[in-house]
């Protein structure tokens, strides 16, 4: 290779790919150990690790392509869909990991995080009014008691690969830990509403749709101001503005 490709970087952590070989390098140590510990643990296809040398872990490139991107239209089949639920599925039946999550531990913490969020966001004009009201109703879904099970914790559609109709690889589980199943549900189907029944179709069993609904406003509320202070954009069409625009 004769140059450096920078998948994301931020003032936290940086993702670049060298050839097949992607080096994260984050400053923090406690998500590279949870990624590294969740990736010898599931039941699912994952990177393989080639080395580690704080604050930079190296991984290989997993073969196939992404599901999808948020903002943009999906190419991948119903049945690459249908593939990721089921691979999901998997990830929620084993064993639960010995450490706990690093956030969002229970509804009361999850409340507390939320109207603190949707009161910064209007005092600092940066959502209207209306149309966080509007979403923090429909979040209110969500924040409810949960079996906990085995999460991804970021299970955003860029972090999953597929080939055809099949799941090759699932990336990026620094965020990984005890969580809400339906969480990981929300996330990978966030801005794509209309791939929602294939998932479940993979998923294999009943679920709140209620709730997933609910998380997409509930992560698009939390997600919205740390993406703007660290140089993304969730007003770009399709994105995270647009989920909640989507809820009024």
């Amino acid at each position: 290779m004769d140059e450096v490709e920078v998948v994301v970087a931020h003032s936290e952590r940086a993702t670049l790919r060298v050839g097949d070989v992607f080096l994260k390098v984050d400053v923090d140590q406690a998500r590279i150990d949870v990624e590294v510990e969740a990736m010898a643990l599931v039941p699912v296809p994952t990177p393989e690790v080639l080395w580690r040398k704080p604050p930079v872990l190296a991984i290989a490139a997993v073969p196939g392509t992404v599901l999808g991107r948020l903002g943009e239209p999906s190419t991948a089949s119903s049945t690459a869909w249908a593939a990721a639920g089921a691979a999901i599925r998997q990830l929620h039946e084993a064993p639960l990991p010995p450490w706990p999550g690093r956030r969002r531990r229970g509804p009361d913490e999850l409340a507390a995080e939320l109207d603190g969020e949707c009161e910064l966001l209007v005092t600092n004009g940066v959502l209207p009014a209306d149309l966080v009201t509007r979403n923090r109703q429909v979040a209110e879904a969500a924040i409810r008691p949960w079996t906990p099970v085995f999460t991804h914790g970021d299970l955003q559609i860029e972090h999953v690969f597929v080939d055809g109709g099949e799941v090759t690889g699932i990336i990026d589980w620094s965020e990984a830990g005890r969580g809400d199943a339906l969480f990981d549900l929300a996330t990978l189907t966030l801005g794509h509403e209309e791939h929602l029944d294939d998932v479940i179709a993979g998923y294999g069993t009943d679920v709140d749709l209620d709730v997933i609904r609910a998380w997409w406003s509930l992560r698009s509320l939390l997600g919205v101001r740390w993406l703007v202070e660290h140089g993304f954009d969730p007003s770009a069409p399709g994105c995270e503005v647009d989920v909640l625009r989507s809820r009024m």
